[in-house]
């Protein structure tokens, strides 16, 4: 992980963890548990399974298509290029919404993600961490994909679980590496002891900031979120 901040996370170590942390709770649900709200705003479980779906699709296509242009962004500044977009995030609702709707059975996706998530993981522990590979308009090794793999995958398991109190909790070694990518956005370790379960879900929007944690954030708390 670079972007001015630097860590000794495993990538394989930290996507497996991290996918498989994802994909115990994803193979709990049944139908009506597919139908509970999540962290992401107009979504139910199974929108985010679906956008979770096509997250490892994505990764899976990345994987098996190096190319010979050096990287352009790495684990951190992969997210560089996120911003608010309410236009764009209403529509990227309606797309899962819609996309998931279409499953009769929520069955057929939990299954297509437990076996695609799986593919997933097992290309990524064979890809050479240095590869380059394209994916988003952007060249990083393969290495620093899977970080962003685990890190996207641990910001949704919060998500998922809201309305699943006795639910897996994320990985440690996922929650690592969403806590190294904040923190390398943020430019510095941030000053506050959160645990890293609220680190993540406070630098990315999901948890409102007391006026205390603005206090200690100071000018870095308009920053927030750092991603999404």
């Amino acid at each position: 992980m670079t972007g001015d901040q630097r860590d000794d996370t495993d990538p394989v170590a930290a996507l497996r963890a991290a996918y498989g942390a994802f994909a115990e709770v994803v193979a709990t649900l049944g139908d009506d548990a597919s139908w509970l709200p999540t962290g992401c705003t107009g979504w139910a479980a199974r929108d985010l399974v679906f956008h979770c779906l096509s997250d490892a699709q994505r990764a899976l296509v990345a994987l098996h298509t190096p190319v010979s242009a050096p990287p352009d962004r790495d684990a951190v500044t992969y997210w560089h290029a996120w911003a608010p977009d309410p236009v764009g995030a209403a529509h990227g609702r309606r797309w899962a919404r819609v996309s998931a709707s279409m499953f009769l059975d929520f069955g057929q996706l939990r299954e297509l993600y437990l076996e695609t998530a799986a593919a997933t993981v097992t290309a990524g522990a064979a890809a050479d961490p240095a590869r380059a590979v394209c994916t988003q308009g952007h060249v990083l090794t393969a290495g620093d994909l899977l970080i962003t793999l685990a890190v996207e995958a641990t910001v949704h398991h919060l998500d998922l679980t809201v309305s699943l109190p006795g639910a897996a909790r994320p990985a440690p070694e996922g929650l690592a590496a969403v806590r190294a990518t904040l923190d390398g956005l943020l430019g510095r370790p941030v000053p506050l002891d959160w645990s890293d379960e609220h680190y993540a879900r406070a630098a990315t929007g999901r948890a409102p900031l007391t006026r205390e944690e603005r206090r200690a954030l100071g000018s870095d708390a308009e920053r927030l979120p750092l991603l999404s």
